[in-house]
């Protein structure tokens, strides 16, 4: 797996945003929160106003604001709604809490019933964009996969993170040559990548269904001859045991570096061969100045924890390299969030790739924009307590 450069990863974002379904004008109204519809039809009344909104989050965020212009300017042409956005942070960039991302400047009776919609394709892609970049940033030389869809409440929200996969692995690109997100497990979002399908090994499920681990990597390679031997070792508890078989069967492609053994074992366990103890052991003797100052409970699980801890990766390489088999590759997943990939780089675990969802934020409270109306006919007016918005808005928007 190899990730792509920023120039590679614009081009084909392009590609992809550049197919995507026009929006529905005509939806809006039965999306937007009520009361917008009604102050839309007072304002109709009683005369209509030139207004500018400033929309932002309350915690610092990656901006990722690409997904909601692109809605914003197919309804203004849709609608024939004179207003024009002006953007604060470009896309990629980082934002304090507070600050402004962008603001509109038009006719209210227009603009007062898109703010449901608008905060809904905001704010969830600039934090979970910021998570990428982090996690990105925290293991610069792994590959990430995004595999958040199934955790989604549906289509719309997984374009959204997914989208922000690609905005935080800009970001980290430029930043520090991170290569992070290479794709994602759906086509329809893997396209943005550069890729013409989904990325994965396989489901626990097949595994049951083939009976063993061996056979599952068999009817996998039968039926996928040219792609990579990706297999989930964990199903019946013997991760090495049955990623030394796998390799056993196929030691050709294991000697090319083409099979990848992913590890997603259950919190509630081992990794076979370890336990606690075993575990501090590894950690100790591989990274023992990260368990010489104080780490949290949590940081400890990371660690030296049950599941897919940075031991459990330590464990699974040492066992490979005996065995022969030191060009394959270790896919690890399972609860990567940014605190996770903090502790398995802290611990220099030597893993390859990881798939994860938790890219998307765990605090859903965390992603709430908001829009606030900044100025009245070119009038500077808030209400008490944002004073602060009017401030930021005018160096970007003239005339207030």
């Amino acid at each position: 797996m190899t990730a792509k450069d920023n120039n590679d990863l614009a081009s084909v974002f392009n590609d992809w945003v550049s197919v995507k379904q026009p929006a529905n004008a005509d939806s809006v109204a039965l999306r937007t929160d009520a009361y917008f519809d009604r102050t839309q039809q007072i304002v109709h009344h009683y005369g209509d106003k030139e207004v500018v909104y400033a929309v932002f989050l309350r915690r610092p965020v990656l901006s990722a604001p690409r997904l909601v212009l692109q809605w914003l300017d197919q309804i203004f042409e849709q609608e024939k709604i004179k207003a024009t956005y002006y953007v604060a942070f470009p896309e990629g960039e980082w934002v304090g809490a507070g600050q402004p991302i962008l603001y509109l400047k038009g006719s209210f009776e227009q603009l007062v019933v898109l703010e449901t919609i608008l905060l809904q394709k905001l704010g969830v892609c600039c934090v979970a964009a910021c998570n990428a970049f982090q996690m990105a940033q925290a293991l610069p030389e792994v590959d990430f996969i995004a595999m958040g869809a199934r955790h989604c409440a549906g289509y719309e929200m997984q374009e959204l993170v997914e989208y922000a996969a690609w905005v935080g692995t800009q970001a980290a690109q430029k930043k520090s040559g991170s290569k992070g997100f290479i794709g994602t497990a759906a086509a329809s979002t893997a396209t943005m990548f550069g890729l013409d399908a989904g990325m994965g090994t396989m489901p626990h499920a097949l595994v049951g269904y083939a009976g063993s681990t061996v056979r599952a990597a068999e009817m996998f390679h039968e039926q996928f001859p040219d792609q990579i031997l990706g297999v989930l070792v964990d199903y019946f508890g013997k991760e090495v045991t049955d990623g030394i078989a796998v390799c056993q069967r196929f030691p050709e492609l294991a000697d090319q570096g083409k099979i990848s053994l992913r590890l997603d074992t259950h919190g509630g366990r081992f990794l076979e061969g370890l336990n606690r103890q075993t575990s501090y052991s590894l950690i100790m003797r591989h990274a023992p100045e990260t368990l010489q100052r104080y780490c949290s409970e949590k940081e400890l699980t990371h660690l030296t924890g049950t599941g897919v801890s940075a031991a459990a990766i330590w464990w699974m390489r040492e066992r490979l390299n005996e065995a022969g088999f030191k060009k394959v590759k270790l896919i690890a997943s399972s609860g990567f969030d940014v605190t996770k990939c903090r502790m398995i780089a802290e611990a220099k675990a030597p893993v390859d790739c990881i798939g994860t969802g938790s890219f998307i934020p765990s605090r859903w409270s965390e992603t709430y924009a908001t829009a606030d109306i900044i100025a009245y006919n070119g009038q500077a007016l808030v209400k008490q307590g944002r004073e602060f918005l009017i401030n930021f808005a005018r160096q970007y928007v003239p005339g207030l």
